[in-house]
Parts: C-alpha cells; structure tokens; sequence
C-alpha cells in the first residue's frame, strides 16, 4: 500500500496542518485527508506543491507498506 508521509514531514519541520492548509488553498477536509491518508487520489499538482512546502522529493513524501 502506497502511504503519503504528509504528517510525519510536518512534525519533523515543526509545521502544522493549518500551516498547511493555508499554502495549499484547498479545502480543509482535502487537506486533511491527505495529512490522514485518507484520499483515494491525489492529483500532480498536489504532489508538487507538497514537495515544493515541505522541502522533499516525490521519494520522501510517499512511502511503500505492507498493509
């Protein structure tokens, strides 16, 4: 199962997700999905603009398990 690493990349910089939210201009309950990897998709842009605030690679943000 693909994994997105969102919540762990904040803590580890100090942000928050409302930080977050707010960079993003999308709704809190998409944001918030994400951080919960609670999405079914998420669009490229999306990715971009998550590597480009959190200062990571599509690598880092993505993680592969077992689940």
């Amino acid at each position: 199962m693909v994994r997105l690493r969102v919540s762990e990349l904040l803590r580890k910089q100090g942000k928050t997700k409302y930080w977050l939210y707010k960079q993003l201009a999308m709704s809190y309950q998409n944001v918030n999905k994400i951080i919960n990897n609670e999405t079914k998709s998420i669009r490229f842009e999306t990715i971009e603009s998550l590597c480009f605030l959190l200062n990571c690679s599509p690598n880092e943000l993505f993680k592969i398990t077992n689940d």
